[in-house]
């Protein structure tokens, strides 16, 4: 399987929300994910609901990408093309990946970057 391939007419679609990252040592019940690790738990949240999170780091400023397809466990390098290309505009990525898809979070700022990278891939930006 061809990365290429999900990305050629794929539908993306952008959050009207801005979302924070935020380390904690809690989940959060409104939060979009939670990830625990040893020692360290990250909530990603909407920024306006950044004061109910007891965070000691938080990153604000985040737009989330999702790729409105199913993406295979057999499928290799998809995450590789997505950062690749947005490194290439110098646009910096945080990724959640869900069992079916995987979110792509860029600074707000460089969304319209993203958008137009993404865009010439072949990928169809859906709101």
């Amino acid at each position: 399987m061809d990365p290429a391939d999900f990305l050629d007419g794929g539908a993306v679609s952008v959050s009207d929300e801005t979302y924070a990252v935020c380390r904690t040592d809690r989940g959060h019940p409104d939060a979009f994910a939670t990830v625990r690790a040893d020692g360290e738990t990250t909530v990603v949240v909407e920024e306006g609901d950044v004061d109910a999170v007891d965070a000691d780091a938080v990153e604000p400023g985040w737009r989330r990408l999702t790729f409105e397809m199913e993406l295979p466990f057999e499928l290799v390098g998809f995450l590789a093309a997505v950062a690749t290309a947005l490194a290439e505009v110098d646009v910096s990525v945080f990724v959640i990946s869900s069992y079916a898809t995987d979110h792509v979070f860029v600074g707000d700022e460089d969304l319209p970057a993203a958008v137009r990278r993404l865009e010439a891939l072949g990928c169809e930006i859906v709101d």
